[in-house]
């Protein structure tokens, strides 16, 4: 799902902070005993995601597509002392293994993982968001947006993953997919309460700095 080769991704990597052991393991299980392995952010994304975080000092987080919960401890280290990350996900067969990860972070007590689908769950949380990191069925990306932007602060950020799409988005006849996906970057770009642009990586990342 790079968009860049081996060689030059290996040198992002040389050039980077490393993964903690945690991530590393929730990496290296999540190839070894879980479906679409690919979904996860993996290291450098999961750095971009930290210095994101960090940057920004957020006091709530929300993360829609936790899968095995990668992304979602990155994002967590820009949190302060009394901030929260709520999770949402739909998957409950990786529930289990999720939460036993969530376990062994020192950001345990920070993270609120929610099983269910996104579209409801987002209501029950009576909150304003510093950053929303975007990550699940791509289908509804533009529902998901819609559905959390009155909930961010002016000058939070909002971060959506796979925009690029494998390089399909430049495909002249697109797929039904590839057009959901080229529907939702056309759709923000238009968007005039929002600064944005899109970062070339691993698949795309939307970069959205609410007005």
């Amino acid at each position: 799902m790079s968009l860049i080769n081996d060689d030059m991704q290996q040198l992002l990597l040389n050039y980077c902070e490393p993964e903690n052991t945690l991530l590393q393991k929730i990496d290296r299980e999540t190839h070894l005993k879980v479906l679409m392995p690919r979904m996860l952010s993996g290291h450098y994304q999961g750095r971009v995601l930290s210095l994101l975080s960090k940057m920004i000092s957020p006091s709530r987080i929300l993360e829609i597509g936790t899968f095995t919960g990668y992304a979602t401890l990155c994002l967590a280290e820009g949190l302060g002392a009394d901030g929260l990350i709520y999770t949402l996900d739909i998957n409950e067969e990786l529930e289990e293994r999720v939460r036993g990860y969530f376990a062994e972070s020192q950001d345990e007590e920070k993270i609120r993982y929610i099983i269910g689908d996104a579209t409801q769950t987002v209501n029950t949380l009576n909150e304003i968001f510093d950053l929303v990191f975007i990550d699940a069925d791509k289908k509804n990306n533009g529902t998901y947006y819609d559905l959390i932007f009155d909930r961010v602060r002016p000058g939070g950020l909002i971060v959506v993953d796979n925009v690029l799409w494998s390089g399909k988005v430049l495909h002249a006849n697109p797929d039904k997919d590839t057009k959901n996906i080229t529907n939702f970057n056309d759709k923000i770009a238009a968007d005039n309460r929002v600064e944005k642009l899109i970062l070339p990586v691993r698949d795309g990342l939307f970069i959205i700095r609410k007005k």
